[in-house]
């Protein structure tokens, strides 16, 4: 037995020390490792500093000096583990699984630093090329300009200034941020010259961006004129087809509701057709809007209109079982419980909605259906006070007065039907002289 235990513990021995040498490895290909991406990222930052300036780089030199600082620490702990004095196991164990965290820390801070500026400083190496893409761009945009203007003028004969409020800008907002462009790119260039880099980049920044703002004028023209003619073709069959309904809504059941509902959709059609300069958007909702309501309004006139004796022989009927229902609860109210009370009294609140309701056709399917859940609710009322009636008289609820003092043979039916009228009251030997 003790030779087993003794091979567990060699093995055991064993696999702890190759972890150790493995762990120790680790720690110094990780300190090289971060101390050649401390070399790289410092070449990085120099790079980055002759393109950017000194504050665009800020962020990266702190970084780096603050890498620098605790990689002292584990370089100092690594100089430990390989010094004279002898260490112990747990010792280098913890030293190196330092030196592992503060090398990972290292290369992780350096990466997320350098990776915010490669994209500045790839914007800032294609300097040259952009500051060529944004003159031709430019330059390409400003011989489009007169057929903006003629667009313009096209559409401001065609359509009303509100209509137009979706282009807000015009050829001559296009232009002028031309112009900013191109000046922002030249000076762009000059400062570059001049060793003015922060200045140069944000100027570059400014060329880009304004020259954006205008080509989305352009896009903005075209794209207004595209939807503007969509709509008109829309607004066109709206049209055609709310004059199909007016022609057979006229020829149907003509309630109040649809007469308003024609003459809405009779002044929308006169006026999108009253002027040559209209906005076609607005047009387009005015008339789709007043198309539904008279389409709603034939759909309600359409259906059966009940008959108003329907309506309140239906109302009668509910006032007849909350009478019925409310008798029987309120005539054996120690007996009735809390399921009966509750349905009675939503029975009645939805009995004083119907009397909420305006009197005209359009309220009586809801006044009939209302009346209906009334009485049902009613007569589920009086289900279960039956119910809770029953029970009692079988000895299962207001507790048994069938035998008091061995005369269940003169009080037993008495008991159960006075038992609401006295329950939870001690009349002691007064029961007494009641039966007697």
């Amino acid at each position: 037995m003790v030779g087993f235990w003794g091979r567990r513990s060699r093995e055991a021995n064993a696999a702890q020390d190759a972890a150790d040498t493995e762990l120790s490895r680790k720690a110094q290909l990780a300190l090289v490792a971060a101390d050649e991406r401390i070399r790289v990222a410092s070449d990085e930052l120099a790079f980055a500093t002759a393109e950017l300036g000194d504050s665009a780089t800020a962020n990266l030199k702190v970084g780096l000096d603050a890498v620098r600082e605790h990689m002292t620490e584990a370089f100092q702990l690594h100089q430990l583990n390989h010094d004279h004095i002898p260490d112990t196991a747990d010792e280098l164990r913890t030293r190196n699984a330092r030196i592992v965290q503060l090398c990972e820390w290292a290369e992780s801070v350096l990466d997320e630093r350098t990776t915010e500026l490669k994209e500045r400083v790839e914007r800032v190496r294609r300097a040259p090329e952009t500051l060529a893409r944004v003159r031709a761009t430019a330059e390409a945009l400003r011989s489009r300009l007169p057929d903006m203007q003629g667009t313009l003028e096209r559409l401001a004969a065609m359509y009303s200034p509100a209509a137009l409020q979706r282009v807000r800008l015009n050829a001559d907002d296009a232009e002028q941020l031309l112009d900013f462009a191109v000046r922002s790119a030249d000076l762009s260039e000059r400062r570059r010259a001049s060793g003015k880099l922060e200045d140069a980049n944000l100027a570059l920044e400014a060329a880009t961006e304004t020259l954006r703002r205008a080509e989305s004028i352009f896009d903005s023209i075209d794209g207004f004129e595209i939807e503007a003619l969509r709509t008109q073709t829309t607004l066109a069959d709206v049209i055609e087809d709310s004059r199909g309904d007016l022609v057979a809504a006229r020829t149907e059941r003509r309630t109040p509701e649809v007469e308003a509902a024609i003459e809405r959709l009779d002044a929308a059609l006169a006026e999108v057709s009253g002027s040559r300069q209209r906005d076609p958007f607005a047009d387009l909702a005015l008339v789709s809007a007043a198309n539904a309501a008279l389409d709603e309004a034939r759909e309600k006139a359409a259906k059966p209109v009940i008959p108003l004796e329907h309506v309140r022989h239906a109302i009668s009927a509910a006032d007849h079982s909350i009478g019925i229902a409310a008798g029987v609860i309120d005539g054996h109210r120690g007996w009735i419980g809390a399921d009966a009370r509750t349905r009675l009294s939503e029975a009645r609140r939805i009995r004083s909605d119907i009397s909420a309701l305006p009197s005209s056709e359009g309220t009586r399917e809801e006044a009939l259906r209302l009346a209906h859940r009334s009485s049902a609710l009613a007569e589920d009322a009086l289900s279960l006070a039956q119910r809770d009636i029953d029970s009692s008289r079988n000895g299962h609820g207001g507790g048994d007065w069938g035998n008091w003092g061995g005369r269940s043979g003169r009080s037993g039916g008495a008991g159960s039907v006075l038992g609401p009228v006295i329950g939870g009251v001690i009349l002691g030997g007064l029961l007494d002289d009641i039966f007697d």
